[in-house]
């Protein structure tokens, strides 16, 4: 109920302070559970990505930022799930937790890139997202965002109101079963994933309108960026 208390109540008003575009909204089902894979750039991301989604979308969000308690309810309530990132294999349960949302029938948002491109470009993806997509069946939505770092720019605590943002849904992809596991060694083939992977950023890039760099982004997530890329050691 909360969740869709806030976004009743900050909807009218995001409206009123950006100039919000919506391509192929369509895109998304109405029901059954799929992942959103979106480019990141910005904090605010997270913010009008739901807005804009007549669903509810579920993350997975650092632990840390629900050790205080003043902001830890702001963060559940808009469907962050927290994951910590410290003490074992904090990839696995990410993984594990995604696996659970999409179980439940879910809409849940990730960022391939694992934490935001501060160049202006879509960088190489993790393979995480082709394995959900693979384990659980489910379609994967491309989702270009464009606009918000500038809404918003890195280390900016505050919303610069007045700008444009746009964000535009790919058609749905899915993951093709068909010769991906390896009769001799019965592992899910690392190549596949990366072709899959690869295909979804540069789909990614065209819809953001951004230039596609082959190279991961190497720094340590920041915030709702649970990094799934430590999965595809264990793809191989």
């Amino acid at each position: 109920m909360v969740y869709w208390g806030l976004k009743a109540l900050l909807w009218p008003l995001l409206r009123v302070l950006f100039w919000v575009h919506v391509d192929g909204r369509q895109n998304v089902p109405r029901s059954g559970p799929t992942i959103l894979a979106a480019n990141h750039q910005s904090f605010c991301d997270s913010l009008f990505l739901p807005l804009v989604v007549p669903r509810r979308v579920t993350y997975l969000a650092k632990a840390e930022y629900f050790d205080d308690k003043r902001v830890a309810w702001f963060f559940r309530a808009v469907g962050q799930i927290p994951i910590r990132r410290s003490g074992g294999n904090a990839s696995a349960r990410a993984l594990a937790t995604a696996r659970e949302v999409l179980s439940e029938g879910k809409l849940i948002a990730l960022y391939p890139e694992g934490t935001r491109s501060t160049d202006g470009r879509v960088h190489k993806g993790r393979t995480g997202v082709a394995r959900l997509a693979l384990e659980c069946g489910v379609p994967v939505i491309p989702v270009g965002i464009q606009g918000t770092e500038a809404v918003q720019p890195r280390g900016s605590r505050w919303l610069r109101p007045f700008r444009t943002v746009r964000v535009s849904f790919g058609e749905p992809m899915r993951f093709e079963s068909a010769g991906l596991v390896d009769a001799e060694t019965g592992r899910t083939s690392t190549e596949r994933l990366r072709t899959f992977t690869d295909r979804l950023m540069r789909e990614i890039a065209r819809l953001a309108s951004r230039p596609y760099v082959d190279e991961l982004i190497t720094r340590e997530p920041d915030v709702a960026d649970v990094d799934l890329g430590p999965a595809e050691a264990s793809a191989s």
